[in-house]
């Protein structure tokens, strides 16, 4: 006789049911089922050390199948359902696969089997939450962020004795970034579904007192994006001047209020691409684990600008110089700490300059760059009339080359050092048109400061009196001094082309290296959709 099946009931509900219904039958058949679910379940984890003997030391204990698991099973299944507002691979945790498998379940060897699928499920959504769905630096070798990853015992034993929801709250970022990228993701995924930001304006370029259709173009487009309130002026007035000036400050441009070429470049993306940026944005949230609540040096590559951050509150700004966007210039990322300052400081000459760029200076003309000075391995001026340079290579190259403290310094009066193994800095520079630039990548790597001086009496500040008075005298001196900083100060160079600012908008730049793009690529492959466009 077959038993009627509630219509609510799963069958893994039903299986369960039944076994314990069964139970008083016979405790051959009771052992035979356990044996089938054990070996199951130990055959579908073997392929996973860390599952394997998390089931192990626990005598096969369920996490999710048993029929006391129902809340723990239930809060998991709820928990990855959100993967795609989070933008992460929905493919790894998929709620509704999961779902149809403990449905679908009719044996003691398949609940085994879906045991593991929901173990391996929960252990990857913890990780790609906590740390980030990706490895930035297979992604590319500039990104160098230390991820670290909870140990899967820890995750394991976490939900296994803890409060399901509460283990799965604690996984959840915190920071109050990632909060404003995710509701920016979810406004510009409903935008998307409204049909997007209209058409994109066609003209080269528009200023004030043009009209014309370009100009409507632009009215609309900027009033769909929320820079302009809705209106049926024809011209561009000076309400749209101001939202156009709106729109440059929100995406690092030149604050004018004339849409030149560059502007509209900005205007015309749509917003699938920001969607893009904004999701690559929350991945690199996932893997800042640092402490923003101390003070710290924050250096977004793409702003171009470098700031002291207290209390959440930018209380020091400059602009600044990245690297070359050429593969052995672009600034990297990472985090160090600030520990000294160099007053007046030579320039050490980096090894891949020597050779590349000045050694064949040196073997066409020995008195090339003579401002420079050759130098031996203990640091000794070597006479350039002792030296054919013609006689070596890039490799061979025995010297070194240092550029004293001058006026002309190519590190100005000034740098600051986070000692690293990129040998990357902060630093003055005497090229000092490069700031009024937009975009401004013309370093070999290292980061040149517009407001050095500025920037010196900030960091003094918290341990003399007078600041100024202090710099000066050191800088007086001509000689190269170096200034220890009683508290080191946290660095972090990182790279958003989305980010909220100071009152929660998010602001836009450019890609200028291309690495997001580079990570929407593995987002993109590993399984992350833009939900809210049609495919």
């Amino acid at each position: 006789m077959q038993l009627p099946v509630p219509p609510t009931l799963s069958r893994l509900s039903l299986l369960l049911t039944l076994s314990l219904m069964a139970a008083p039958l016979g405790a051959v058949a009771a052992r035979a089922e356990a044996t089938a679910f054990t070996q199951s379940l130990a055959a579908s984890a073997s392929a996973d050390p860390a599952i394997a003997e998390w089931y192990r030391s626990t005598d096969y204990e369920t996490l999710w199948t048993g029929a006391e698991d129902a809340d723990r099973r239930s809060a998991l299944l709820q928990a990855i359902a959100t993967a795609s507002d989070h933008g992460l691979p929905v493919p790894r945790y998929d709620a509704k696969a999961l779902t149809a498998a403990l449905q679908a379940a009719e044996t003691e060897g398949d609940r085994g089997r879906v045991e593991v699928e929901m173990t391996r499920a929960y252990l990857a959504w913890a990780r790609d939450l906590t740390s980030g769905a990706l490895v930035p630096s297979e992604v590319d070798a500039g990104i160098v962020r230390e991820i670290n990853r909870i140990e899967p015992q820890v995750l394991l034993s976490r939900i296994s004795n803890g409060e399901p929801q509460a283990v799965l709250d604690w996984l959840l970022p915190k920071s109050r970034q990632y909060m404003q990228l995710m509701k920016a993701k979810l406004g510009l995924e409903a935008q998307i579904r409204a049909g997007g930001w209209g058409e994109t304006v066609t003209a080269a370029a528009l200023a004030p007192g043009d009209a014309g259709p370009a100009v409507i173009a632009l009215r609309d487009r900027l009033v769909r994006m929320g820079y302009l309130a809705p209106t049926a002026v024809a011209s561009y007035d000076r309400a749209l001047q101001a939202a156009v000036t709106a729109f440059q400050l929100n995406h690092g441009l030149t604050a004018d209020g004339a849409a030149n070429e560059s502007t509209l470049a900005e205007i015309n993306i749509g917003p699938e691409e920001r969607l893009k940026s904004v999701i690559v944005a929350m991945e690199r949230e996932r893997w800042m684990h640092v402490d923003r609540s101390v003070k710290h040096i924050w250096v977004n590559l793409p702003d171009f600008r470098a700031q002291i951050v207290e209390d959440g509150k930018t209380v020091f700004e400059t602009r600044v110089v990245i690297g070359k966007n050429v593969p052995d210039q672009r600034s990297p990322e990472f985090s160090d700490e600030m520990e000294h300052m160099v007053i007046n400081p030579s320039w050490g000459v980096p090894r891949s300059i020597i050779v590349k760029e000045y050694l064949p200076l040196l073997q066409r003309n020995p008195n090339a760059v003579s401002h420079i000075q050759v130098i031996d391995g203990r640091g000794r001026v070597v006479p350039r009339g002792s030296v054919n340079f013609a006689a070596y290579s890039a490799r061979s190259f025995p010297f070194g080359m240092r550029q004293p403290p001058s006026d002309g310094n190519a590190l100005g009066k000034v740098k600051f050092m986070f000692p690293n193994v990129h040998n990357i800095y902060l630093h003055d520079t005497p090229s000092k048109s490069l700031f009024d630039k937009e975009v401004r990548a013309y370093s070999h790597g290292c980061i040149r400061v517009a407001d050095p001086f500025a920037l010196a009496h900030e960091l003094l500040s918290w341990q003399v009196d007078n600041a100024e008075a202090e710099f000066e005298a050191a800088l007086e001196t001509g000689k190269e001094t170096t200034v220890k900083l009683k508290q080191h100060l946290p660095v972090h160079l990182v790279y958003f082309t989305a980010y909220p600012d100071a009152k929660g908008r998010i602001t836009y730049r450019r890609d200028v290296y291309e690495r997001d793009a580079a990570l929407w690529r593995a987002l993109s492959e590993a399984g992350v959709e833009l939900a809210g466009v049609q495919g």
